[in-house]
């Protein structure tokens, strides 16, 4: 019976759980999105949302209790400076867990989990699409849901392109004169 038990154990003990989720933690700060399965993301997601709390309080307490969690100072550092400023106006809710499907070897549910505001292709969307259009009611048909669906995909799309093309720009003279062609254009 499971009487008391209030988080998943992985199937595994203590500080192998306890490294699990230290190393996992600083890969989602490294990188700010990974593919794992679904039950790791959600304790991930336990572990790791009150020590992005903990750091919008930029005090050496602080530090030293994330660290001790942690404890690498480069995944410290970036919490603390880049990651605290995009989630100070932010209540909570900072990592997004999005099901991706079923591994091909042994079946498990994998999932991506990513922060929040790390992602602008889908903010920008959905921005966009909030103060365009208004909200009416739908119809069976499906004509309405239809025009709007392609027309959301057509502005991500569109915000894909420009972010490859700045990207791709760089610092070449050559490519930035085609951009502002394109721009003028």
């Amino acid at each position: 019976m499971r009487h008391g038990k209030k988080f998943n154990h992985l199937g595994r003990q203590k500080g192998h759980r306890k490294a699990l989720l230290k190393n996992l933690s600083i890969a989602l700060i490294t990188h700010k999105r990974i593919n794992t399965t679904l039950a790791k993301a959600k304790a991930l997601r336990i572990h790791l949302e009150p020590l992005i709390t903990k750091s919008k309080n930029n005090t050496t307490h602080s530090r030293r209790v994330v660290f001790s969690y942690l404890q690498n100072k480069v995944a410290v550092q970036e919490l603390f400076d880049s990651i605290a400023a995009k989630v100070a106006a932010r209540p909570g809710g900072y990592l997004r867990i999005i099901k991706t499907g079923f591994r091909k070897g042994d079946g498990a549910e994998m999932a991506m989990i990513e922060f929040v505001d790390y992602n602008d292709v889908f903010t920008n969307s959905k921005d966009s699409d909030a103060g365009s259009s208004k909200k009416s009611r739908r119809s069976r048909r499906g004509k309405k849901a239809a025009g709007a669906a392609a027309a959301a995909t057509q502005v991500v799309e569109e915000v894909v392109v420009e972010k490859e093309i700045e990207n791709v720009g760089g610092d070449d003279p050559e490519l930035q004169a085609l951009n502002e062609k394109a721009d003028d254009e």
